[in-house]
């Protein structure tokens, strides 16, 4: 289920050092995709959870303390590159999972030539000492910093133990209970490079393992060619952020939600069929996002929608005709129908 509850609180974002709210306590990383591993290494940073009687472990007047998720923008890999890298989750959806999390504030570092140059010693005395006014920090296990990657966890311990900032390290973290139940294949430790793999070969099931929940496409309804229309299955052209990554083309079995409905209290969820890609049948050129909404019917036009990918039906493919282009999808409705009876 998607979840958009915000807490009751927001998310402060800093993209300079003169925004931070400080004092702070700091994960430190890149968080793309807020998966189940960066979700563990930013659990020591957050503040204590009120108990039944609305009391926490802490002093009656304790100091308030930020809890913090510091990363970096750009990404690291597109400043030596030069190369634009889509996000498992863009900016905007970043914020929305930390609030979920309890997440104060999350601190854009700016990644240029400057703080690429930093000594892992300068980058604990200038970054968390002086400019985040660190008192603890949280890393994962494989966390590397300063000039080349020199600096590893072990490193960030040694030198934040000299400031009397302590430092927690994350072991990685793996998924390997209950496979021969769930037909997961044994896989190594959860990271963005690992999700973005299992997306990329239409691996729904590990994907959305690691990430502890659906991946979710957020768009805009937009005018399509409206081909779907003459065939007898209408479907949502939506306009996906162009630096949201995108999994394998082809046809996904989903969940969607309408967003803006000012009326209704909790979103309304919809079931369907996806398909991304270039739709070879009509000779389209341009990738493009369309959903197919079971028992729908209804203007989308500017409505925003976010679509939680279930399972991976089949590639994109082209059909000799747009009857059997139909045939095809009738079909893919009917197993997309009995997959997601299965998962309401």
């Amino acid at each position: 289920m998607l979840n958009l509850s915000q807490n009751g609180c927001s998310v402060w974002v800093a993209a300079s050092a003169t925004a931070v709210l400080r004092p702070t306590n700091v994960a430190l990383g890149k968080f793309d995709g807020v998966h189940l591993g960066h979700q563990r290494v930013i659990q020591p940073i957050l503040q204590p959870a009120a108990n039944k009687d609305g009391e926490t472990n802490q002093s009656p007047t304790p100091e308030l303390i930020y809890s913090t998720v510091v990363t970096f923008r750009p990404h690291p890999q597109e400043f030596f590159t030069g190369t634009p890298r889509t996000w498992l989750t863009p900016l905007d959806e970043k914020v929305q999972q930390l609030r979920s999390l309890g997440v104060e504030q999350l601190v854009l570092l700016p990644f240029d030539k400057e703080l690429s140059a930093l000594s892992p010693e300068e980058f604990v005395d200038k970054i968390l000492v002086q400019q985040l006014q660190c008192q603890r920090v949280s890393v994962g296990q494989d966390f590397c910093f300063g000039k080349h990657r020199q600096g590893n966890a072990k490193d960030l311990q040694l030198l934040a133990a000299k400031h009397n900032i302590p430092v927690t390290i994350v072991p990685l973290q793996t998924h390997t209970d209950n496979l021969s139940d769930s037909g997961f294949v044994s896989l190594p430790p959860i990271s963005t490079s690992l999700i973005r793999q299992c997306l990329e070969s239409g691996d729904l099931k590990n994907a959305n393992l690691c990430l502890g929940r659906p991946y979710t496409l957020f768009g805009t309804v937009v005018q399509g060619q409206q081909l779907g229309r003459t065939i007898g299955f209408p479907t949502a052209n939506l306009q996906i952020p162009s630096d949201k990554f995108l999994p394998r083309h082809g046809v996904y079995a989903v969940k969607a939600y309408i967003l803006n409905e000012t009326t209704a209290k909790t979103p309304q969820l919809i079931l369907g069929v996806m398909n991304i890609g270039n739709r070879p049948t009509v000779n389209g050129t341009n990738s493009s996002v369309e959903v197919h909404l079971f028992d729908w019917s209804g203007d989308l036009y500017g409505k925003q929608l976010a679509v939680e990918l279930l399972e991976f039906l089949r590639p994109e493919q082209k059909f000799a005709s747009l009857e059997a282009l139909k045939t095809q999808i009738h079909q893919d409705c009917k197993i997309a129908q009995k997959i997601l009876s299965g998962e309401c």
